[in-house]
């Protein structure tokens, strides 16, 4: 028995990226939206069957609102498309948005161990997804609320439990 072949993507998304760096963001980015906006990309630029043959593996599992990253699943075979469709995303609801890939299981064909493994994928979000709290806690500076901080320490245990 062989298993699904996936990817999974780390991206970060930058809201309204022409504007000045404020702390109050246009839209709240939710698991729907974000999900909505590449499958309406997927369909406008690769039609009704590109979408229907990439949404067999398609997920976005992990988001959060307070750093903006989040966590793709795909498909092996479809993983490029998907990719693709993401990079021309211009905008969730009514809000100009960029997609930044920062990491791609199974990019290195030398870490044979790693390909398609989620594990790696959760490594380098969990690190990425401290660093940007780190970094809203600077701008922020004494505004941080503690249910901000608790929110942000619950998305960090949602990485860790992330599974296929």
């Amino acid at each position: 028995m062989v298993g699904f072949k996936n990817r999974y993507m780390v991206m970060e998304v930058f809201l309204d990226p022409n504007r000045e760096l404020l702390v109050d963001d246009p839209i709240i980015l939710t698991l729907f939206n974000v999900s909505k906006a590449i499958k309406d990309s997927l369909l406008l630029n690769f039609g009704e069957c590109g979408l229907a043959s990439s949404l067999g593996s398609f997920q976005v599992k992990y988001l959060n609102p307070i750093t903006k990253l989040c966590i793709i699943r795909a498909s092996r075979e479809d993983h490029q498309k998907i990719w693709s469709a993401i990079t021309m995303v211009r905008s969730i609801g009514n809000c100009p948005v960029l997609f930044n890939l920062l990491d791609l299981s199974g990019k290195c064909k030398q870490l044979s161990h790693r390909l398609g493994s989620i594990k790696a994928c959760k490594n380098a979000a969990l690190k990425c997804d401290e660093l940007k709290f780190k970094h809203y806690k600077l701008v922020v500076g004494t505004r941080l609320s503690a249910e901000v901080s608790q929110h942000m320490q619950n998305c960090l245990e949602k990485i860790k439990l992330l599974e296929h």
